[in-house]
């Protein structure tokens, strides 16, 4: 049976699958304020793509709560050159968590899904209505696909067998723990660590795929760990809802911004021989804001903060 809200966590058995990741880590660091016990499992132990080793860690760690944030990500070129690992195993690790959750009763579940579900000529802010109104952006296609089969799975769960499972849907994610890696991280911690080495190298161009005419919107980690956590508490329906800033630039702008955080007096460079993505990518948050939640982290307080953290990791590395 759904339970009734709101849902406290103190005291719960709250299982992070992803602990390693860029979400699954700021998921950790908030639910430290919850008065719960955190459970996580690293991937040498448990394959979450092998639902025996799935099922078998489930009945004997016994979680009671579980945000769903372990995936396979990566940025355009990621997506695009690696479509199967992208499908299938985001297909396999969702399947195989959502249905051990349900055979041990776990009482709730969050899937963290993308704003990448969304129609890539979607109305913009994109509400969550617009799931399914017509064709995705090809370039990350595969991995879009399995976080709508994600999506689908909790709600199928929900309505056959009454589990209290939901779906959020983030925009795109920046902060501590990003990969910075220039092939498979996301537009900003890879523009983040190009900018930070051309200025150490002495370079005076920073080349860029695309046109730098696309907008994207950007959410701090800690943002939407705090409104993960929050939903988790307050939310439970069977349509997703969006988690956003509520307002977006171009990647011009970011770029222009970056420069200016690291110190880069050079120029852009901006390839347009290269795929922009979708033109346009903002959430439509009116949803959560009626909830009584608001991000806290500006853009620029959240670059600020990735960067001194990408700096550290580095000296550390040296």
């Amino acid at each position: 049976m759904i339970p009734e809200l709101p849902f406290p966590l103190e005291g719960k058995r709250v299982f992070v699958a992803g602990h390693r990741g860029m979400v699954g880590s700021a998921l950790l660091r908030r639910l430290a304020r919850e008065g719960c016990e955190t459970l996580t499992i690293s991937r040498e132990h448990v394959d979450l793509r092998n639902q025996a080793a799935v099922d078998r860690w489930f009945n004997e760690a016994r979680p009671e709560v579980v945000f769903l944030a372990a995936a396979r990500v990566g940025g355009i070129h990621a997506n695009d050159s690696r479509p199967g690992e992208f499908l299938y195993d985001n297909l396999a690790i969702a399947a195989n968590v959502v249905e051990a959750a349900h055979k041990c009763r776990v009482e709730k579940l969050l899937f963290l899904g993308s704003s990448c579900i969304y129609p890539r000529l979607a109305p913009q802010p994109m509400p969550e209505s617009a799931l399914l109104s017509g064709p995705l952006e090809p370039t990350n296609e595969w991995y879009a696909i399995a976080k709508i089969a994600g999506l689908k799975l909790c709600q199928a769960y929900r309505r056959q067998y009454g589990c209290d499972f939901v779906s959020v849907m983030p925009t795109n994610l920046y902060g501590p723990n990003d990969n910075f890696d220039l092939e498979s991280g996301h537009v900003l911690a890879a523009l983040l660590a190009k900018t930070d080495a051309a200025l150490k190298e002495g370079r005076k161009i920073v080349e860029i795929w695309g046109s730098g005419r696309p907008r994207r919107e950007f959410l701090y980690v800690d943002d939407l760990a705090d409104a993960a956590v929050f939903l988790m508490k307050t939310w439970s329906e069977e349509e997703p809802i969006n988690i956003g800033a509520g307002s977006d630039l171009t990647i011009l702008e970011l770029a222009r911004l970056i420069a200016d955080i690291v110190g880069f007096k050079g120029r852009f460079a901006f390839d347009p021989s290269k795929p922009d993505g979708t033109p346009q990518k903002l959430l439509d948050v009116s949803k959560l804001s009626a909830l009584g939640w608001r991000p806290r982290i500006g853009l620029d307080e959240g670059t600020r903060q990735t960067y001194d953290w990408y700096r550290t990791q580095q000296m550390a590395s040296s």
